[in-house]
């Protein structure tokens, strides 16, 4: 169906502080505060964390446990910026960069963690 685009999905974080500095900091996010919680926004996609305090509404068969996520990002540059990024912010890359295909066709991807163990990936398109 022509016009169907991912709006949002589910991360699961335990530490608000923790997870806030690192989506924002490290993944780039916009803060969203809701009620209890909060929302990662990256333009028109969204990330919904199930955290303290927050009561996960419709309850999912199976909720997302800690680590459980595993999501990628576009990164708008050369991935050695990105390798970079991430080594001024501490975070260690698992694996990468390695030759992936994601949304947008072939691309170069690293491979990290966010605190609470979810895998997130950054993955650069060829510019130019």
């Amino acid at each position: 169906m022509p016009g169907v685009e991912l709006d949002h999905c589910v991360v699961h974080v335990s530490d608000w502080v923790r997870s806030n500095a690192f989506y924002r900091d490290v993944v780039g996010a916009e803060l969203v505060s809701r009620g209890q919680g909060w929302a990662y926004r990256f333009g028109a996609t969204q990330l919904n964390p199930h955290g303290p305090g927050v009561e996960a509404t419709p309850l999912a068969a199976v909720p997302v446990p800690p680590g459980g996520s595993d999501l990628c990002f576009a990164w708008p540059g050369p991935i050695a910026d990105a390798v970079a990024h991430l080594a001024r912010h501490g975070v260690a890359v698992e694996l990468g960069p390695v030759a992936r295909s994601g949304a947008r066709g072939d691309g170069t991807s690293v491979y990290f963690r966010d605190p609470d163990g979810s895998l997130l990936e950054f993955i650069a398109y060829a510019h130019g």
